[in-house]
């Protein structure tokens, strides 16, 4: 089995909470709104990075990053982008199997048809009431699976 951790919305803030539950990974996904070079050198300390660029990741660092990306891990396909409003689902590829986005800060694992649709919410700065997670894709074979994590309980 393996494991991919997906964060997004870290907003220049990469909390030791969301680094210890990243550790392990052998794939990291973040579904943009990183905020600087810095947290993508350290996540990619952790295991190979898939990246994409979030509306406020501006700059020189940010020119080099995607707005969407790929990810093969076994038999399971990935597309990752950061605002779900800019996908066009019927043009995806047809083995790709798992949605990453990011953008609402709202956590959701959802199954649409082949599609799973997984925002891991935000793991930056706190916004409004909901929640600061980040979530977990488990793949075994052409079986994924995900779990969403609330890594700083609500007060």
């Amino acid at each position: 089995m393996l494991r991919i951790g997906v964060i997004s919305d870290t907003h220049g803030l990469l909390r030791p909470e969301a680094l210890a539950f990243l550790a392990g990974s052998d794939f990291i996904v973040h579904g943009g709104d990183i905020g600087n070079a810095a947290i993508l050198a350290e996540l990619a300390a952790i295991a190979p990075l898939t990246v994409v660029r979030g509306n406020n990741d501006k700059g020189d660092w940010a020119a080099a990053v995607p707005h969407s990306a790929m990810l093969a891990v076994g038999a399971v396909r990935l597309y990752a982008l950061h605002d779900i409003a800019d996908l066009d689902a019927a043009a995806l590829p047809a083995d790709v199997r798992v949605v990453v986005y990011g953008h609402s800060h709202r956590p959701l694992a959802e199954q649409r048809g082949p599609l799973l649709y997984l925002n891991p919410g935000s793991a930056g700065p706190r916004r409004f009431s909901l929640p600061v997670s980040a979530a977990e894709l488990l793949v075994d074979g052409a079986q994924v699976r995900a779990n969403i994590v609330e890594l700083i309980p609500r007060s």
